[in-house]
């Protein structure tokens, strides 16, 4: 298992990025969430002058063999399918990182089709496809150390590129399973209230699918270590993606949460280093019917609610603009002093 050293937020500079931010030329907190968003970035850039440089989104897909018990109505060769056209810019996903200026790194974690010879693929292939886990185990712990390690080298090596913000994009067949299974345990929620329609089902195929992830846990009911769970009851791509956030934490990245799945991600990520949540913006409210619960779990405050729930990042790039509108206001909005107007913000009367 790597250790992640992540550093929490220093306070050394507070008192200086809230002087900036309350001396624009506007009544005090009057933009809101912006505000909050620049001080977080300030302070985990650790400046008064905070850059967005050369932003990613990675995608990471699997397949997931939790679906031979019905879980989900779609064919397990969307995924390898749809990975393609993620490579060749399609999807939400593709078009979104395009429009806001996002790169895209489309990654096999275990997908159960072959990609050599795609060079828009990075191949991180455990094995193809995560494993049953009512029958046996997503994952050996082997493969779940592997697959984090994975996840931290692409965005060790993004970092490497000049890039200082990743968000994340999911796409796997049946991946709800695992994210409903990993939001039960980690938030100690009961499992019904974690587990949706994920990409169609009716009211009865979502009973089937309640009951047999209950099954599954209940045949593991003495977990308590986050890798432990973690392989048991997750996916490859959850894995590979929470080793990248704790890695992205470690090098003092932003990062940008997306839906369901990826917050799925970020609660492994979170029980194995509380400390990553002080690099974490979370991009939206998802429609998919746990993500709100996990929203209330972290006490979170998303940029946007849209209705999303189409998952594969496209949260993280469409919140992007607004958070560079956040630094862009630190950084380049008037102040007081320099409009040459009257400020009274020492003075107790601007208000919000």
């Amino acid at each position: 298992m790597i250790d992640f050293n992540i550093k929490p937020l220093s306070n050394e500079l507070d008192s200086e990025i809230k002087y900036k931010i309350d001396h624009k030329t506007k009544p005090l907190g009057s933009l809101g969430l912006l505000e909050k968003i620049a001080y977080q970035i300030c302070r985990i850039q650790e400046t008064t002058t905070p850059e967005l440089s050369n932003p990613h989104i990675v995608l990471v897909g699997s397949d997931h063999a939790i679906c031979e018990e019905g879980v989900s109505p779609c064919p397990q060769e969307i995924t390898w399918q749809q990975m393609l056209n993620f490579a060749n810019g399609g999807g939400g996903i593709g078009l979104f990182s395009n429009v806001y200026n996002m790169k895209l790194k489309v990654v096999d974690a275990g997908v159960n089709y072959n990609f050599s010879g795609i060079d828009n693929i990075v191949d991180a292939k455990i094995k193809n496809g995560s494993g049953n886990f009512l029958q046996s185990s997503a994952m050996t712990l082997e493969e779940c150390n592997n697959a984090i390690a994975n996840g931290a080298k692409i965005v060790s090596e993004l970092h490497q590129q000049g890039c200082n913000v990743v968000g994340f994009g999911e796409m796997g067949i049946g991946n709800t399973s695992p994210a409903s299974v990993l939001m039960h345990l980690f938030c100690n929620i009961p499992l019904e209230k974690c587990v949706g329609a994920g990409s169609g089902l009716d009211k009865n195929g979502v009973s089937k699918k309640l009951e047999t992830l209950q099954k599954a846990v209940d045949n593991h009911p003495n977990l308590t270590d986050p890798i432990e769970i973690l392989a048991q009851f997750g996916g490859l791509e959850i894995a590979t993606i929470a080793g990248g956030m704790l890695k992205a934490a470690e090098l003092k990245m932003l990062i940008l949460n997306d839906g369901f799945i990826i917050t799925s991600a970020l609660l492994a990520a979170q029980a194995i280093n509380s400390n990553v949540m002080d690099y974490v913006i979370h991009s939206h409210h998802s429609k998919e019917g746990g993500h709100a619960l996990m929203m209330e779990y972290f006490k979170a405050e998303p940029v946007l609610n849209l209705d999303l729930r189409l998952g594969e990042g496209t949260g993280a790039a469409i919140a992007y603009p607004i958070i560079q509108g956040a630094v862009a206001m630190i950084n380049n909005m008037t102040s007081f002093e320099e409009a040459e107007i009257t400020d009274t913000t020492d003075q107790g009367i601007r208000v919000l």
